[in-house]
């Protein structure tokens, strides 16, 4: 592994194979590709504070005796009311166990029981198959990845990188348009220069857009960065109005951002209203806790807006301590640190945004609408998710799909045209912004309005009032974004209006509630189940 630490001049570096992020699905595809290719991979700030580091639950996986791959696909289906491509499903489901083996040979430390893999259960599983780091799963696949990668000679980790567009055919020094894409200009967050990353194949796996919202679980650098390059290169988006919300963030008006992981549920705990103790889940599904985030999450939710309260209460204290501890140590020290003994007191939880489902056009090979442009994890719509994502598919996606947009790479690089003369980045005509303010009084209202008009409950009138925001703040950041030389916070905020578009166009498309888009106007499912696709 070669790490560059940054430029003090904007250049251009070539490689064999760009991948734009450093998570579970950029570098599942770099260890695919290196024993052959020259790999260079970005990273938005340090190599591990994407959302991978941040996945407490586990990956599914059929390993229990007596589950099978159809069950988990039916659980999935189900899950996704029914919007999925089943033949995606399978490969995906299928390959779960060959992906878990492969990070057990590169030395993640799963929980075991003896010779077998210790397994939890999650929200809409119909059987325990989730493995698991205690509750710290990503972190320790993270961390593992970045071991493997750092010792491998042909990859090059590059951080504090900030992708700013795809290079694609209209860069060309002789302009083309043919729709390619050559690789990515990045600013540098150390020395403000934008470099130019070129590559005969570029893997998006930036992940997703849940900074969109006020109150989400996502890293601080999840702004739709992939999602919003692609569509501007001319890529389809897919299913943007389904982003789920997690049902239990911790509340807390210090620490913002903390998951209660799913598998809290999963191994007993119980939904209740403060005042009252009553255990409400029971009123609205006959899984009770159990039941798919988004049935969780818009309970939540009704109670919360029903009797005004700022939060309900999640409590597994009826456990033994010893069991509480040994499940779930990283939140329990978390938790104690804030001066809340999970063992014997509730935790006060609201749901947040935390995982969004739709994103980049992708077939089974990771292939997006454009030559030379695969995509991966989080930022991709592959057709596994449907309306909803089932606990713990998203990892399992982002190896899955990460190997799989290694191998048609190999197998098809002789197609693949060598990289032509582009451009590299104009400031001749920018200058430095006197009024970042304006970045930050932006970026506060998309996530405030997104959150009160784009939630877990929509309605039409919302949605467009959603939609004449965003038409507004488009034409002040176009005109800014023209005008003054760019940082990071400058394509942030560009991305984050992209992703915010695309989500209130796909919500007000959607006439049916489904899944994770409810909506007061239209609340009945529709017999016919079709994807939202947006063409550029």
């Amino acid at each position: 592994m070669r790490r560059s630490e940054g430029t003090d001049l904007g250049e251009t570096r070539q490689s064999d194979i760009l991948i734009v992020g450093s998570g579970a699905a950029g570098l599942t595809a770099a260890l695919n590709l290196a024993d052959r290719f020259r790999v260079t991979v970005l990273a938005k700030g340090a190599l591990n504070e994407g959302s991978t580091a941040w996945a407490q639950g586990g990956i599914a996986a059929v390993l229990e005796p007596g589950d099978t791959f159809d069950n988990h696909v039916e659980d999935t289906m189900v899950a996704g009311a029914g919007l999925n491509d089943r033949e995606i499903v399978e490969f995906v489901v299928e390959g779960a166990p060959a992906a878990i083996a492969r990070l057990v040979e590169l030395g993640v430390p799963f929980n075991s029981d003896g010779d077998t893999l210790h397994l939890t259960r999650e929200g809409g599983h119909s059987h325990r198959r989730i493995v698991h780091v205690d509750d710290a799963t990503g972190w320790a696949v993270q961390e593992a990845l970045i071991r493997a990668a750092e010792a491998h000679p042909n990859i090059t980790l590059v951080p504090n990188q900030v992708a700013i567009d795809l290079a694609t055919s209209r860069h060309e020094e002789r302009y083309s348009g043919a729709g390619c894409v050559w690789g990515a200009y990045a600013v540098d967050k150390v020395t403000g220069h934008v470099n130019l990353f070129t590559a005969r194949a570029t893997i998006l796996a930036t992940g997703g857009a849940g900074r969109t919202y006020q109150f989400s679980t996502a890293p601080r650098g999840a702004t739709g960065d992939g999602i919003a390059m692609a569509w501007r290169a001319g890529a389809r988006v897919s299913n943007m109005e389904f982003m789920q919300f997690h049902p239990t963030c911790l509340f807390n008006l210090e620490v913002k951002n903390f998951l209660i992981t799913e598998a809290v549920r999963g191994e007993g705990g119980q939904l209740k209203i403060p005042e009252t103790g009553h255990r409400f889940m029971p009123d609205f599904d006959p899984r009770a806790e159990l039941a798919p985030r988004d049935v969780v999450a818009r309970a939540i939710d009704h109670e919360i807006k029903r009797l005004g309260l700022d939060y309900v209460h999640l409590d597994i204290s009826h456990q033994p301590p010893e069991f509480v501890r040994e499940h779930f140590p990283t939140i329990h020290a978390k938790l104690l640190g804030l001066g809340i003994d999970m063992t014997t007191q509730p935790i006060p939880v609201v749901p947040a945004q935390h995982y969004t489902c739709g994103g980049i056009v992708i077939d089974r090979d990771g292939r997006t609408d454009l030559p030379g442009l695969y995509a991966a994890g989080e930022c991709t719509q592959s057709g596994l998710h449907g309306a909803n994502r089932l606990a713990s598919n998203s990892l399992l996606e982002c190896f899955v799909f990460g190997e799989s947009a290694a191998k048609h790479i190999a197998a098809s690089w002789d197609d693949l045209t060598p990289v032509p003369p582009i451009r590299g980045w104009d400031e001749s005509r920018v200058t430095d912004s006197d009024e970042e303010v304006v970045i930050k009084q932006n970026w506060t209202e998309i996530r405030r309005f997104m959150w009160n008009y784009v939630g877990i409950v929509r309605t039409t009138k919302r949605l467009q009032r959603a939609a004449s925001r965003i038409k507004l703040l488009q034409e002040e950041v176009a005109d800014y974004y023209g005008h003054f030389r760019v940082t990071p916070d400058l394509i942030e905020l560009r991305n984050l209006l992209q992703s915010a578009e695309l989500i209130v166009k796909s919500a007000l498309h959607r006439k049916e509630s489904r899944g994770l888009h409810y909506t007061l106007d239209y609340p009945e499912q529709s017999e016919c189940a079709e994807d939202t696709i947006l063409v550029p």
